[in-house]
């Protein structure tokens, strides 16, 4: 029975000295945040890819059992929209995160809002040539995918085929009343408006939830989830779930919030490790 929690970014600023020891060179940040977490999302891979050395020192600070779930290049999926020519760059973000081993526990398919129910089939192409020894999660944007069941049941149809994950993008709270700050003002601005999907796929079922920067709000609005997640932990599931807010800067506490909660309905759970403490004891 495992479920892995994580955030957007293994490093913040707001983190520094308050969650995290600061300063940390780059060889031992990631290690100090999987103390706090079990996962952490690969946003920086999507605007390149990084050299095999950088990946190497990322693996070399996490156990094998924590979890990267890495967005592919947007050369990948928004400039090729998954065409042939893609495959070329596929096999060199492949070999590059080789070093990772079982930490790469999913490629995440980010795919842009204009990618529509007519190129379903590009989807299906680019997952029946993609390399079997990988997992794969798929995220969609257009509406269609929400509002059409015969689309979204198309779309599990070519999921299920290779065994690849539905990824549901939770907005609900954000969007649920107005912005209050500038940082929800601007994930306003940034982040889809979709409805609410709670429907696995797989043995292993990927969220992501962003809230508020009311953490009470944020708190609130997740409870569904901690259910959710809780239910699918006792049909013996393994969910990785990632909690976001606007500015970010309780995220890190929050995803461990959000675990405890989870814990709190299936007490067999582990409880997470003690995270590494911010600043070194004192004598005093």
């Amino acid at each position: 029975m495992r479920l892995h929690v994580g955030c957007a970014m293994w490093t913040h600023a707001p983190w520094n000295g308050r969650f995290l020891p600061h300063p940390l060179p780059a060889s031992e940040r990631l290690e100090a945040y999987a103390t706090w977490c079990t996962a952490v999302e690969g946003n920086t891979t999507f605007y390149a890819t990084p050299a095999r050395a950088t990946v190497e020192m990322w693996a070399s600070q996490v156990s094998p059992d924590f979890r990267f779930v890495l967005k592919l290049p947007k050369v990948i999926t928004h400039d090729l929209r998954l065409h042939d020519a893609a495959d070329k760059e596929l096999h060199a973000f492949l070999t590059a995160m080789e070093p990772l081993g079982p930490r790469a526990h999913a490629l995440w398919i980010q795919l842009p809002a204009s990618f529509s129910p007519s190129e379903l089939g590009s989807l299906a192409g680019f997952l029946h040539r993609a390399p079997s020894a990988f997992r794969y999660a798929v995220e969609v944007r257009h509406p269609a995918f929400f509002e059409q069941e015969r689309v979204a049941q198309q779309l599990e149809q070519i999921l299920g085929r290779v065994g690849a994950e539905w990824v549901p993008f939770d907005t609900v709270t954000l969007f649920q009343t107005a912005a209050t700050s500038y940082g929800e003002r601007e994930a306003w601005m940034n982040k889809p408006r979709l409805p609410r999907r709670t429907r696995a796929l797989t043995q292993y079922p990927i969220v992501r939830y962003i809230g508020r920067d009311d953490v009470a709000v944020t708190i609130e609005g997740w409870q569904y989830l901690a259910d959710q997640t809780a239910s699918w932990l006792s049909e013996g599931r393994s969910p990785t779930v990632f909690l976001h807010t606007p500015d970010n800067v309780e995220s890190l506490a929050l995803a461990r919030r959000f675990y405890d909660d989870v814990r709190s309905r299936v007490p067999e759970l582990d409880p997470l490790p003690e995270p590494v403490p911010a600043e070194p004891p004192t004598l005093f």
